[in-house]
C-alpha cells in the first residue's frame, strides 16, 4: 500500500542520516573556521558562579535531593526544574558563532524533524570538548539527585543541537516528547517576546484533558525536565531566540524499553552514540542503535 512505502522510505531516510551527519562533519571539520575559537572548549569561566555552586553541592558526600531543591526553582509537580548555567556573555559570544556558521556555505542537518533552523552540535565537533565533560561533569551529579528513576546517574550519551526561533522561520514547536530520559533547554538570547514553554503530562500518564502550564524562558537559564513530558513552545511575538537543547540518554534504561515504541529495542550496530542505545558488552563490541527509534 501507499502507506507502507511511505513507512519504508521514511526508514531508509532515517538510516542515511548518521551516516550523511559524519559527512557533513568531516567538511566542516576541513573547511569551516571558527570566528570564536574558544567557545568549543568548555571552561569555567562559561558558567555562572551559581551554577557551579549547585555542582559542588551535588559532588559532596552529604548532598541529598532536598538540599538541592534549595537551589532550584521548581514548576508543579511535573519535576521541571529551572537553574542557572551559562554567564551572559557566553551566550552572547556563542549565538555570534552560530550565527556565523549559519551565515557559512557548510552544509547543514535539521536539529530533528520538527525544527528546520539550527545547528547540530556534534557536526560543529562539540561533543567531546564541551558536551561530554558537560554532561559528565557538570550535569549528571545534578541529574542523579533530581531523575535517578530515569537513569540520571549514568547518562551516558546524548545528543546536543542548537534551535532558532524567529518571525520568518520556525515560530513555535508543536507538542511532543523528546527522544531522550533527561532533557537540558538553555535559553541563550538574543531578544525575543513570548515565546513561553509549556507542559503537560508525562508521556505514558493517560489524561482526557491535558492539564498544562506555562514556564517562561529566562536568557541564559536551562531547564531540566523529563525528555517524555509532553512539552511544547509558545509563538514567539517579536525578536529571535536560540535555544541549547541536550537530549540526555541513559542506556540502562533505554536498552530495556524504547522511550519511542514502549517495547523492548532490537539493537543493530551504528556510529557514534547509536541514539543512545549504547551497549559495550566487550571492550571491542560496536555501539548500537535501536531500529525503531524515532527523531
Amino acid at each position: 500500500s501507499v502507506v507502507c512505502l511511505q513507512i519504508e522510505a521514511e526508514v531508509q531516510r532515517r538510516k542515511q542520516l548518521i551516516h550523511q551527519s559524519v559527512e557533513r562533519r568531516a567538511i566542516i571539520s576541513e573547511c569551516y573556521r571558527p570566528k570564536h575559537p574558544e567557545v568549543y572548549t568548555l571552561q569555567d569561566s562559561f558558567l555562572t558562579p551559581d551554577f557551579l555552586e549547585i555542582v559542588r553541592y551535588c559532588t559532596s558526600p552529604d548532598a541529598h535531593l532536598q538540599g538541592l531543591l534549595h537551589y532550584l526553582e521548581s514548576f508543579s509537580d511535573k519535576r521541571i526544574y529551572r537553574l542557572p548555567v551559562f554567564t551572559e556573555e557566553f551566550c552572547q559570544t556563542f549565538v555570534d558563532e552560530l550565527e556565523n556558521f549559519e551565515q557559512s556555505d557548510m552544509p547543514k542537518g535539521r536539529p530533528n524533524t520538527m525544527n528546520n533552523y539550527g545547528v547540530l552540535l556534534n557536526e560543529l565537533g562539540m561533543d567531546e570538548t564541551f558536551l561530554t565533560p558537560l554532561r559528565e561533569q557538570y550535569l549528571q551529579p545534578i541529574t542523579a539527585l533530581l531523575y535517578p528513576d530515569l537513569g540520571g546517574a549514568c547518562l551516558d550519551s546524548h545528543k546536543a543541537f542548537v534551535v532558532k526561533y524567529s518571525l520568518n522561520e520556525d515560530l513555535d514547536l508543536s507538542s511532543h516528547y523528546d527522544n531522550a530520559e533527561v532533557t537540558l533547554n538553555v535559553s541563550l538570547g538574543k531578544d525575543f517576546t513570548e515565546g513561553n514553554l509549556y507542559f503537560g503530562e508525562f508521556n505514558q500518564d493517560p489524561t482526557p484533558v491535558p492539564k498544562y502550564i506555562e514556564v517562561e524562558h529566562v536568557g541564559a537559564q536551562g531547564l531540566l525536565h523529563r525528555g517524555g513530558q509532553i512539552h511544547g513552545a509558545l509563538p514567539i511575538a517579536s525578536g529571535e531566540r536560540w535555544n541549547l537543547i541536550i537530549w540526555m540518554r541513559s542506556s540502562s534504561i533505554r536498552n530495556q524499553l524504547c522511550p519511542m515504541c514502549n517495547k523492548k529495542p532490537e539493537l543493530v550496530e551504528a556510529e557514534g552514540f547509536g541514539d543512545g542505545f549504547t551497549e559495550s558488552l566487550e571492550e571491542d563490541e560496536p555501539e548500537t542503535v535501536n531500529v525503531c527509534a524515532l527523531w
